[in-house]
């Protein structure tokens, strides 16, 4: 089999849904399907997402390469556990070690899904080729994940580069982390909407209409969206000076909104990033749109020496 025909089986994992496809070497996304992400116990949550592991596996022409999986967290890199935040149903759940089983021989690794989504717009997309940067996925919360010199920073737990739990208002609104003043807490779409409302904005409760109510001119709306530009601007700000970053791209729902975020973002950015060696920091948006999870899982089987899996053992 040649590396043009290898294809990897990519699973992305959310609170919302479950999706999975084989991947081309090339990165190209071969017919994703997905199912929501089941209430109930662990079991219940894990099953819906073993029979479509097999499904997909199944449409296979050639021996796969290995399955790559991107998580919700976080996770725990000794044992190959996850705990999401958003599926209470897992809890030091052993994701990798069940994915195993389902395709006994298969290799398996596993990141978060903010890594993911940097590891793929690292690998195929809108950071091909540059050393040092942080992708944020900015939706129903705010991940991210970080690449140093060519490679995937995982960290001593395998959370690094969870930008959303950034701190950037000391006396900020709570977070769903239990911290206060964090990215998430500020530039989520459920945060941006729940501040907008208590500021007396009556539009339907989503991060949609509170765009639409934007660009039509409603300035609490409006402001929600400076606050937030704000708030990611500071957090990638800080994210730079740790790091020594030369690109931010950013992705997630709510990043569609670019012509609303970006410009409050940039202006952030100049305000905070005056020391010289960050004024050639450069932002931009996502190319891989909702794929990047799953092109970036796929990378993780591909090329485990640039993007190493996080876990230690299955």
């Amino acid at each position: 089999m040649s590396r043009h025909d290898a294809v990897a089986l990519a699973v992305d994992i959310g609170g919302t849904k479950m999706a999975a496809s084989l991947v081309g070497a090339d990165g190209t996304v071969l017919g994703a399907r997905s199912v929501p992400t089941a209430a109930g116990d662990a079991e219940a949550v894990f099953e819906p997402l073993a029979g479509l592991i097999r499904e997909i596996a199944a449409t296979a022409a050639t021996p796969l390469t290995g399955i790559g999986i991107g998580t919700a967290g976080p996770l725990d890199r000794e044992r190959a556990t996850v705990s999401p935040v958003n599926i209470q149903g897992w809890r030091d759940f052993p994701l990798a070690l069940r994915v195993a089983e389902v395709l006994p021989g298969v290799p398996v690794r596993m990141a978060g899904d903010g890594m993911c989504a940097a590891v793929g717009e690292h690998w195929r997309g809108a950071a091909r080729e540059v050393d040092d940067v942080i992708v944020l996925v900015v939706s129903t919360g705010v991940g991210g994940g970080l690449i140093q010199a060519g490679r995937l920073v995982g960290g001593r737990t395998g959370n690094a580069g969870h930008i959303g739990h950034t701190v950037v208002d000391l006396d900020g609104d709570p977070c769903p982390c239990g911290g206060r003043g964090c990215v998430e807490a500020i530039a989520s779409g459920p945060s941006m909407v729940a501040w907008a409302r208590r500021q007396g904005w009556i539009g339907e409760p989503s991060a949609v209409d509170l765009a639409a109510a934007a660009r039509a001119g409603d300035p609490i709306a409006q402001q929600a969206f400076e606050r937030a530009g704000h708030a990611v601007g500071a957090g990638i700000v800080s994210a730079a000076a740790l790091a020594d970053l030369s690109l931010a791209v950013v992705g997630g729902g709510v990043a569609r909104s670019a012509d609303l975020l970006l410009p409050p973002l940039r202006r952030a950015i100049d305000e905070h990033g005056k020391l010289g060696f960050l004024r050639g920091l450069t932002v931009c948006t996502a190319a891989l749109g909702n794929a990047a999870g799953l092109v970036g899982a796929a990378a993780l089987a591909f090329e485990p020496e640039r993007y190493p899996s996080t876990l230690r053992q299955l």
